[in-house]
């Protein structure tokens, strides 16, 4: 997969990247909303070749590379769950590295990706699941349009914790009014 933006190329994840994504995921704090922080290459090569191998198939996980279309260093990733059986509900997560924050990359990159998902792959709608003191990535949400449907209280088991969940969604016809 690859997709453009101005200043943004998404793209899948190589082997090759195994460093720059260690770089930025095994920053504990800056990713402590993050299920996933590896402490080793090893455990970032794992998670390479744990990526599904083709795009948007149903009840899969797949990860894509945010990269600087000129530079080519690597921003951070998304992830995108496609979910239901009828495969037309998706999921994103998106991490940075810290040193890209406050610039805009986050929300290029997710408005870029969310107009391929409904515009090329007519998918009907996507959501975001948020740590309510993750204040970043819930103002990022409603930046770039999504509503916020639901406040959870004590609905995940995240690090062996319940913990609250908020939802964030945008439905296709609502994107593309836009």
């Amino acid at each position: 997969m690859q997709l453009f933006t101005e200043r943004l190329l998404l793209r899948n994840i190589t082997i090759d990247d195994k460093q720059a994504i260690f770089d930025y995921r095994s920053d504990a704090e800056a990713n402590k909303f993050q299920s996933w922080i590896p402490e080793t290459l090893e455990d970032v090569e794992s998670f390479i070749r744990r990526n599904n191998n083709e795009f948007n198939q149903p009840e899969s996980w797949y990860q894509v590379l945010i990269t600087d279309k000129e530079t080519k260093s690597v921003i951070g990733d998304i992830g995108i769950h496609f979910f239901g059986s009828e495969n037309l509900q998706v999921e994103l997560g998106i991490t940075l590295n810290k040193f890209y924050h406050g610039k805009g990359y986050a929300s290029e990159a997710l408005k870029g990706i969310i107009d391929f998902l409904f515009n090329d792959l007519n998918k009907h709608r996507i959501m975001a699941s948020i740590d309510p003191d993750n204040i970043d990535s819930l103002k990022l949400m409603e930046r770039i349009g999504l509503r916020k449907e639901g406040h959870f209280v004590k609905s995940l088991y995240w690090k062996n914790n319940w913990v609250d969940d908020v939802i964030y969604a945008i439905l296709q016809e609502e994107w593309i009014k836009k």
